[in-house]
């Protein structure tokens, strides 16, 4: 099983002091337990990892946010927010017998309710009866992406984030089940073989929340020498229950309305996304890339996003450039109820329902972005990044920003300055 903490080669908004303290104690606990020890052979072994962080955006009518469920960023709510990339984690793994081990993660970062109280990454138990068969039961990180089990451990990869058009294509990354994963060796090509199946649940920013059901994953990673090529697919029956009230009132107003919110709404429907990736890391250089789409039979729709990246190892200085782009693959209006047909004292609510449809299905992200860095490890274990990056929003749209306020132009230019320290031990 992957450790997702040692995969890597290589102010404001303060966390709740409770947060900190459960943390740094398992971080001090850590040290007493492991210090001249291999962790691979001690029966307890921990770890850690965390990111300092702060991201200035010019725009103050909208939030850029690092993901679905941060509930504000930088731009209008703080002008220098360091809740976007900030987070603590801890992880324990406890080794029960040769082939029986278990292991536990809890972060602290910015939640949907605007807190930072810990919560758990993963929990579960691993059953390895071969060196090539590995069995998983608990809370697991979906295999959907190139970097799930790094995504958040800042050390581990190259950037200030991941982009977050590609990693924004779904707020669900993580499974309530089991997992199953076979490793075979052909010659110098290892190939892995995980598949997934289980469910979710958590809250969003506003209130209600998301839950996926029949939640499943099939992934495929390939490795060569330099080269890792990574596929996937996860679908499930998703339901988010923000937007019954809206068509609730759709049902109201016959057969038609009855037809509008049967298509559109967001219980229980089939949500599907495809991803594909590859990096190729010789050492003094890397190349790495991905590509999504995602389908969710509902008003979210269709979309499809994608990046580039490359960077050079220079000593202890590694500069990179990062491309990426999303776009809406499905209608952005629907002529909705017929308000000419209706009376005048029902045509004004339903007008409203229309609107209030063609926003959800105008408001997937249409973006693209170039992004400009360079990370610089300064000591062992430790690294400082200074990000920036042009956001050019589709026409239109509003691309990846939240709580956008009156006086907001789609379509327009939104610059960021990120600066971040990574952290791992």
């Amino acid at each position: 099983m992957p450790n997702p903490i040692t995969r890597s080669k290589s102010w404001g908004n303060p966390c709740p002091l409770n947060a900190i303290i459960v943390i740094a104690m398992l971080s001090l606990r850590a040290g007493v337990c492991n210090a001249g020890e291999d962790s691979s052979t001690s029966l307890l072994s921990f770890s850690g990892f965390g990111t300092l962080g702060a991201v200035h955006s010019n725009d103050d009518k909208a939030d850029f946010t690092a993901n679905l469920l941060q509930p504000n960023g930088a731009g209008h709510t703080h002008s220098w927010s360091t809740g976007v990339d900030s987070r603590l984690g801890a992880q324990a793994t406890v080794h029960l017998a040769p082939q029986l081990s278990a292991m536990l993660q809890v972060i602290s970062e910015q939640r949907s309710d605007d807190s930072y109280q810990p919560h758990v990454e993963w929990a579960n138990i691993t059953y390895q009866p071969t060196p090539e068969l590995s069995v998983r039961l608990g809370r697991i990180v979906l295999p959907t992406f190139l970097l799930s089990d790094s995504r958040k451990v800042g050390y581990a990869n190259p950037w200030v984030r991941p982009p977050v058009e590609v990693y924004g294509l779904s707020p669900v990354f993580d499974s309530d089940g089991a997992d199953a994963s076979y490793k075979m060796n052909v010659g110098d090509v290892v190939n892995t073989l995980v598949g997934t199946y289980g469910k979710t649940r958590f809250g969003v920013p506003g209130g209600g929340a998301v839950k996926a059901s029949r939640l499943r994953v099939i992934a495929d990673t390939i490795e060569y020498g330099p080269l890792t090529l990574h596929f996937a697919y996860q679908a499930s029956s998703y339901t988010y229950d923000a937007f019954d009230p809206l068509f609730d009132a759709f049902r109201q107003f016959g057969a038609r309305g009855m037809a509008l919110a049967d298509r559109y709404d967001l219980d229980n429907k089939l949500a599907q996304l495809l991803t594909a990736g590859a990096a190729y890391d010789p050492g003094q250089w890397f190349l790495m890339g991905e590509w999504g789409r995602r389908n969710l039979h509902s008003a979210i729709g269709k979309s499809t996003a994608w990046y580039l990246s490359s960077g050079y190892r220079l000593a202890k200085f590694t500069p990179y450039l990062t491309y990426t782009a999303t776009q809406a693959n499905s209608i952005a209006s629907d002529p909705g109820l017929n308000v000419s047909a209706l009376p005048p004292y029902l045509a004004g609510t339903a007008a409203g329902l229309n609107a209030a449809l063609d926003s959800i299905l105008a408001s997937t992200p249409v973006q693209n972005t170039v992004s400009v860095g360079s990370r610089w490890d300064l000591v062992k274990n430790v690294d400082l990044k200074l990000q920036y990056d042009r956001i050019d929003l589709g026409r239109g749209s509003a691309g990846v920003l939240i709580n956008v306020q009156p006086g907001f132009h789609p379509g327009g230019t939104v610059n960021l300055l990120s600066v971040t320290i990574d952290f791992v031990w």
